[in-house]
């Protein structure tokens, strides 16, 4: 009988991701769905998809992801973060669902000098990093059949609002760029990260746990602005020039570079 996965935050970078590689798997049947048509934190909705559903899996993609605004309305960012996730856990649960869940390298500090590894203490030092840490516990302690991952600077060239696009668009304005090299990690690839999910975790079974997936190459984010520029042929062409004063509302990790 053909297996079924349900999607969460379908209209995201990594959901979008998903959809482009769907089709690499007839075997699976995929529902996705977007944030609009299925909200995590009415446990009511959940319920009620999962019991029509039938799904085998479900991968959460569904997040608040703004670093910046998790700081002024922390209610939002753990609503979605760590209450939706409990929401998911419970319903994956009840319906023997395997859940795999998206998280990321704001769960540690910044501190260690080389690559955080799956065994490292988590120590976030921001709201947002606070609160897929709450998510990542709940899915621990609610439903044992669980895939955390967690990943790094994730962007798509083709959809959503991320430094590669952001540079890009800016590049092609003709706009000066200043960017910070004060933290380093792994920028990585959506279309990378969904392939991994399906092709390693879905149809290889690796065994429960967390995992660390990035595209491998740590770098600062001026080292990525460079290499931007380089790929795109734009790097005699924009005036690049290193962020010495730079200020955020959260604070970030200096290092978040996951083994």
């Amino acid at each position: 009988m053909m297996k079924k996965i349900l999607v969460t935050g379908a209209s995201g970078q990594l959901g979008l991701a998903l959809l482009e590689h769907a089709h690499d798997l007839p075997e699976f049947f995929f529902d996705f769905k977007t944030s609009g048509e299925l909200d995590i934190t009415q446990l009511s909705e959940l319920d009620e998809i999962f019991r029509k559903g039938g799904y085998d899996y479900c991968i959460n993609c569904a997040a608040y992801t703004n670093v910046e605004e998790a700081e002024k309305h922390p209610d939002k960012a753990f609503a979605v973060n760590a209450e939706g996730v409990k929401n998911l856990a419970g319903v994956c649960r009840e319906h023997n669902t395997t859940l795999i869940h998206i998280s990321t390298d704001y769960v540690f500090d910044g501190k260690k000098k080389g690559a955080y590894t799956i065994n490292d203490k988590t120590n976030p030092i921001n709201i947002y990093g606070k609160s897929k840490l709450a998510g990542e516990k709940f899915i621990q302690q609610i439903q044992p059949n669980h895939y955390i991952i967690r990943t790094s600077w994730l962007y798509s060239k083709k959809h959503g609002n991320n430094f590669y696009r952001t540079i890009l668009r800016k590049a092609h304005a003709g706009e000066d760029l200043s960017v910070t090299d004060a933290q380093k990690g792994c920028p990585t690839k959506a279309g990378s990260l969904a392939k991994f999910i399906l092709e390693e975790v879905v149809v290889g079974e690796k065994p429960f746990g967390v995992y660390h997936f990035t595209d491998g190459k740590p770098m600062t984010w001026y080292d990525f602005a460079e290499q931007i520029l380089d790929e795109n042929g734009f790097r005699d062409k924009v005036n690049l020039v290193l962020d010495m004063n730079y200020r955020t509302l959260a604070k970030r990790p200096r290092n978040s570079v996951l083994a």
